[in-house]
């Protein structure tokens, strides 16, 4: 697990970067505090900071092949990268390491582009052809590993934190990436908050030559394709394949451990790699607030699989105290609060292990959402005249707020592809309009979703809110404070559910094995008998719970009054609106916290990144004496 940055000078100039390529790899050197390395020539400048996870002596990085032909940084982990070695070493080739990374360079000289096709695991990747003066770029298929890109005046930058690209100038907030980010609780992909800064986008690569344009491919893209399988072989695919990528995943020279929250998905994980390691730890989070903790149900978890768990509960004061750093470490605005708990759980697994199981990726593979029963509940609506849809669609919208059945109607007369945006849905056009100064009506959340929409026309409408799911809210959300949030203790974190072999078996499953008995990750849950305790295979999902309705009442109240009065923001948020929220949702008019916690957070992240008020040194736990290896930039 590594950092890096870099760019491409168009007028062979990069070494006049060096410093600044510097200064912005010191920035991220949580993401690999073992080792660091920088190359450069007239046409480029890199600079790599390395997490060691296999091998420290093999993998330095930026490294060097074909006669230093081909400069390759390396974010990520190739979990086939043994079998990749040997087929090609039958080909003729001959490795000097034992590292992936070599593999990964190896992989690209025999195939080109057609090699990311071939990486099982999550990874970055940037390659720089000397000889042809060429650049390329590449990210996992399913996002797991993070891109950010730019393109300045005569330079393509790259990094794996947009934080470390700083430099180019000051930061200035995009609106319209601003417009989204209300709607969805995150900035979708491409875009970040910052004009002109974007993610390259999951199975995509990129091609840069010097004095031509930058090409970007996809080389995968999700798709589900359902089939006859019977439930029962399925089953056994399922469980087989499930168990053979965690093997993989855990290959390392250091110790790997588990997050754990008592559910299935990390429940399954944790049994599985107990077989693989009978000695693995397990780690998990809660708070004081009944109800809002999962280390209890996680310790009777763990002690039912018979491994060891450690647990943290945290407090409302740690929780705000935390807020900054976590901010700082996102990059972008990200309203989904349990990202600090998982800032939290990743502190404490560090002290243990220096690699981390997860569980992410299975509900929006396996169909886990409650909402997606959505479809089944409201099919009455398919079979009535379209007039007739027509007209109780209008009388509900004049129903007053909070009569009941009014959502119901609304909803079943709302097409999908209008209602369902993913698994987090804030504020709805009129809402936005009503207190963002910079609203324009050019601007829909639909311009994010309706392409995605029209690729999965075809499926069922659980298939499509999947895919919908897989293409904003799992990299938007999911995997982006999972990778952040461990980054930020220098932990790697694996997520073996997020396999493309785990996908090929998950995307045939038909619908009604999703679905059934009134139950969601059906046939998942079918796979996990005899492996996981009987009493996890029903149990509610929980998913790190975070007291914020509480909280905005009572502990965190006068913290949020503040912070709005503070935040130099009234040019662009109508801060009366966003009081009025706080105290309707002080003194219990409705459940605003969510909304409210989308406008605090955009707050917190503009005093960091455009205000200046935070020194990032002042909350960034990694200490120069900790990292060993920060020299001084000469």
């Amino acid at each position: 697990m590594c950092g890096f940055i870099g760019l491409l000078n168009e007028e062979g100039q990069a070494k006049q970067y060096n410093r600044k390529v510097q200064e912005g790899n010191h920035i991220i050197y949580h993401r690999g505090p073992d080792d660091e390395g920088y190359y450069d020539d007239a046409y480029v400048s890199f600079g790599f900071s390395r997490l060691s996870i296999i091998d420290l002596d093999s993998g330095h990085q930026p490294f060097s092949y074909g006669n230093e032909r081909y400069w390759l940084m390396f974010n990520g982990e190739i979990y086939n990268y043994i079998e990749l070695r040997k087929m090609l070493i039958e080909k003729g080739y001959i490795f000097f390491t034992d590292s992936d990374t070599e593999v990964v360079i190896a992989m690209f000289k025999e195939y080109g582009v057609e090699a990311f096709k071939q990486l099982r695991g999550m990874f970055a990747i940037i390659i720089w052809d000397k000889e042809e003066k060429l650049l390329y770029g590449a990210r996992d298929p399913f996002g797991i590993k993070p891109f950010y890109y730019a393109e300045r005046e005569n330079n393509l930058y790259f990094s794996s934190e947009k934080k470390s690209l700083g430099f180019l100038s000051d930061e200035k907030v995009d609106h319209r990436a601003l417009q989204h980010y209300l709607s969805f609780q995150y900035v979708p992909e491409p875009y970040t908050m910052s004009e002109d800064i974007f993610r390259l986008e999951p199975g995509t690569f990129f091609q840069k030559k010097v004095g031509e344009k930058i090409q970007i491919s996809t080389y995968w893209k999700a798709s589900f394709q359902p089939g006859n399988s019977d439930s029962l072989s399925l089953t056994k695919e399922i469980r087989d394949t499930l168990d053979a990528s965690v093997q993989k995943h855990m290959r390392s020279d250091v110790p790997v451990g588990s997050f754990l929250s008592g559910g299935i998905d990390s429940s399954f994980i944790v049994a599985l790699a107990k077989r693989y390691n009978p000695n693995i730890k397990t780690f998990s989070v809660g708070f004081s607030h009944e109800g809002y903790s999962e280390v209890d149900l996680a310790k009777e978890t763990a002690d039912k699989l018979g491994v060891e768990n450690y647990s943290t509960i945290i407090s409302a004061e740690q929780f705000v105290e935390a807020l900054p750093e976590v901010m700082w470490h996102m990059d972008d605005p990200l309203a989904d609060p349990a990202c600090i708990p998982l800032y939290f759980v990743a502190k404490e697994a560090k002290k243990q292990v220096k690699v981390v199981l997860s569980g992410e990726g299975a509900d929006e593979l396996f169909g886990g959402y409650n909402i997606y029963r959505e479809p089944e509940s409201l099919k009455m609506f398919n079979y009535l005249p379209e007039k007739l849809n027509g007209l109780i669609g209008q009388l509900a919208k004049i129903l007053p707020e909070g009569v009941k059945g009014k959502s119901f109607l609304e909803r079943g007369t709302t097409p999908l592809s209008n209602r369902y945006i993913g698994n987090a849905k804030m504020f709805a056009e009129k809402e936005k309009e009503s207190f963002f100064s910079r609203y324009s009506s050019g601007t829909k959340y639909q311009d994010i979703t309706d392409p995605f929409y029209e690729q999965a026309k075809a499926q069922h409408p659980v298939n499509q809110m999947q895919y919908i799911d897989l293409q904003t809210w799992l990299r938007g959300d999911i995997l982006l404070k999972a990778d952040k949030m461990t980054m930020a203790h220098s932990l790697e974190l694996r997520v073996p559910f997020l396999d493309v072999d785990v996908f090929n078996v998950a995307n045939r499953i038909p619908v009604d094995l999703k679905i059934a008995n009134g139950t969601t990750k059906y046939l998942l849950r079918s796979a996990a008998k005899g492996i996981v305790p009987e009493a996890v295979l029903n149990r509610k999902k929980l998913g790190f719970p975070v007291p914020i309705r509480l909280w905005l009442k009572n502990e965190l109240y006068s913290w949020a009054v503040n912070l709005i009065h503070e935040s130099d923001t009234s040019d662009i948020l109508n801060k009366t609106f966003i009081l009025k929220l706080l105290e309707e949702h002080r003194i219990g008019k409705n459940d605003y916290s969510r909304k409210i916690w989308t406008v605090l957070m955009f707050m917190l992240w503009h005093q960091i990144f455009i205000e200046h008020k935070y020194d990032h040194t002042n909350f960034n736990k990694v200490t120069k004496s900790e990292l060993n290896v920060i020299p001084e930039i000469s």
